[in-house]
């Protein structure tokens, strides 16, 4: 990669690549079955080859592109077998790794960033990416005093395909937009935005380590790794040595599972009360499992400022669904903005709608795995259904924005894991508001 398309139409393009590259491939197959090969065999190297080129356009691309591969990577566990199989070795990829950009585009960067000078603050540096991702790729390397470090060098180019990707999914968001007569997309849109944006301001993201650093200075269970230089475009930070949870996912034993899971599980929903940061980008690649145990956590561009921790109408709704008031839960659900005033729902049926959802929380462990996701992604998305229209006519309130996609993807990563996790006890301990009612 030398750099990243900037241009919309370019960009573009390069998206388009996909679906001609697959039709290509098809036509390809059909000759080989005529041919006499097995119709199976054709298929699995169809698939194959398209989840290779997804990785590549997608990753080459960068920005948002990359960013939407990363969150389809986490969601693979929802799809049948069959067509998930094929692609989630390369989506898994996605979550660590992609194309970098060139080791004469990265010195140039760290000189304009940190002085001419730069080699002089590190005893060494390598030049080969430890990882590559959607804003930016992290070199390991070694300062001065002795310390292992992650360099995280953002890519030229990055703000431009970040934005233009957004307006793309505006634009097309704005069309989908009245086919959901539950939601209110304009400010979920203005809010999505600025979150984005955020992303791309380092000295922003230092502040937010450095936060989420102290709160967890000497903890037992957790590694936050601490900043030691910053600059607009690249941020210097400790070196986090463990194995990633991509590793978990394809190979992990029970017991790692188990544990990496809870752990996950503990950080997302307990950072914001400890911190008042919640750590926004749940994808596997920004999580390690140490070897004492402990979960290292990366990247902390993406964070949702809440200095009083999770709103405690959170755990309120929670409880009363638990409870099983549908009239009570209807209440609170529209005066948070999740049903706007316009919209008519039975209260059983939101209550029956919910009550999927909370499976994780009605018993003492739950056991998250790809079936359990397959079979709420088919619960939610059946239009045949009548639990189809209940979800259609929920809103997302804009400050709840960045909450509901760190718990859906946070979910989505768990059933990767398979772990059994205390989920219920994790909840009534880290959520304000949560009183569950007793277990029978």
């Amino acid at each position: 990669m030398s750099e990243i398309p900037r241009r919309a139409v370019a960009r573009s393009a390069r998206l388009a690549t996909l679906p001609i590259g697959f039709a290509g491939r098809a036509a390809l197959g059909l000759g080989k079955r005529v041919g006499g090969r097995p119709a199976e065999l054709v298929a699995a190297e169809l698939q194959m080859r398209t989840a290779e080129q997804l990785f590549q356009v997608l990753g080459t691309l960068k920005g948002g592109a990359m960013k939407f591969g990363q969150s389809l990577s986490m969601f693979e566990s929802a799809l049948p077998e069959e067509l998930a199989g094929p692609y989630r070795a390369t989506l898994t990829r996605l979550q660590d790794a992609a194309p970098p950009m060139p080791a004469s585009m990265v010195h140039t960067r760290l000189a304009e960033e940190l002085g001419e000078d730069w080699r002089d603050l590190f005893t060494s540096f390598d030049d080969q990416p430890a990882a590559a991702a959607s804003i930016g790729q992290v070199h390991r390397a070694v300062w001065a005093d002795g310390r292992d470090v992650a360099v995280k060098v953002q890519y030229p180019g990055a703000a431009q395909a970040l934005m233009s990707d957004l307006n793309q999914l505006t634009r097309v968001a704005r069309l989908a937009a009245g086919w959901v007569p539950g939601l209110e997309l304009a400010p979920i849109l203005d809010e999505l935005k600025g979150r984005m944006a955020e992303e791309l301001d380092y000295e922003l993201e230092a502040g937010s380590q450095d936060q989420l650093a102290e709160a967890y200075a000497d903890d037992p269970d957790f590694m936050v790794p601490n900043v030691v230089e910053w600059s607009e475009h690249v941020i210097v930070s400790e070196w986090v040595e463990g194995t990633p949870l991509s590793k978990i996912i394809a190979s992990g034993t029970q017991a790692q599972r188990d544990l990496a899971a809870t752990r996950y599980l503990e950080f997302l929903v307990g950072a914001p009360e400890r911190s008042g940061l919640l750590h926004a980008d749940p994808h596997p690649g920004n999580y390690r499992l140490l070897s004492d145990g402990r979960l290292g956590v990366l990247d902390f561009g993406a964070v949702n400022r809440l200095p009083d921790g999770l709103p405690p109408a959170m755990g309120e709704l929670l409880t009363l669904a638990m409870e099983g008031d549908a009239e009570g839960l209807l209440e609170g659900l529209r005066e948070e903005g999740f049903i706007r005033s316009r919209i008519t729902l039975d209260p059983e049926d939101l209550l029956e709608y919910l009550g999927r959802f909370l499976e994780p929380l009605h018993e003492p462990t739950f056991a998250f795995s790809r079936a359990w996701l397959r079979g709420i992604f088919a619960y939610v998305n059946d239009p045949r259904s009548s639990h189809f229209a209940v979800g259609m006519r929920l809103n997302l309130p804009p400050q709840y924005l960045l909450i509901h996609r760190t718990w859906l993807g946070g979910i989505a990563v768990l059933c990767q894991i398979e772990g059994t996790v205390p989920a219920r006890d994790i909840v009534s301990r880290s959520v304000p508001g949560a009183d569950l009612p007793h277990l029978p």
